[in-house]
């Protein structure tokens, strides 16, 4: 086999096909998997899409917050929802107000 040819294969060319002429699926091997590639590596766009249909979030933007369980009083809560979407950033808004209006740190 000339030189040429050599670096022409691919490293799989010489791993066994996954099926037989039945189409039954061999076993796989640990050789099998070591020419396995991250997903990420492979299709990154697609990967990207299943993550956001899937209502996976990317990394935070702002500082984390806290979840804590708060009982409010329901004309409180009533008041705030019929603003719409994003109700309880504006409820943080106002308290966050609040705490920097007293000056207690």
């Amino acid at each position: 086999m000339t030189e040429n040819k050599k670096r022409l294969q691919h490293p799989s060319d010489h791993l066994l096909p996954l099926t037989d002429a039945e189409g039954e699926v061999r076993e796989m091997t640990e050789e099998d998997f070591s020419h396995f590639r991250p997903t990420r590596d492979v299709v990154p766009d697609g990967l990207a899409a299943w993550e956001k249909a899937r209502g996976q979030r990317g990394p935070q933007k702002a500082p984390v917050k806290e979840r804590v369980g708060l009982r409010l009083n329901q004309e409180v809560v009533e008041h705030f929802r019929k603003t719409g979407p994003g109700w309880q950033s504006r409820i943080n808004d106002v308290l966050a107000d609040y705490v920097k209006a007293s000056g207690i740190e």
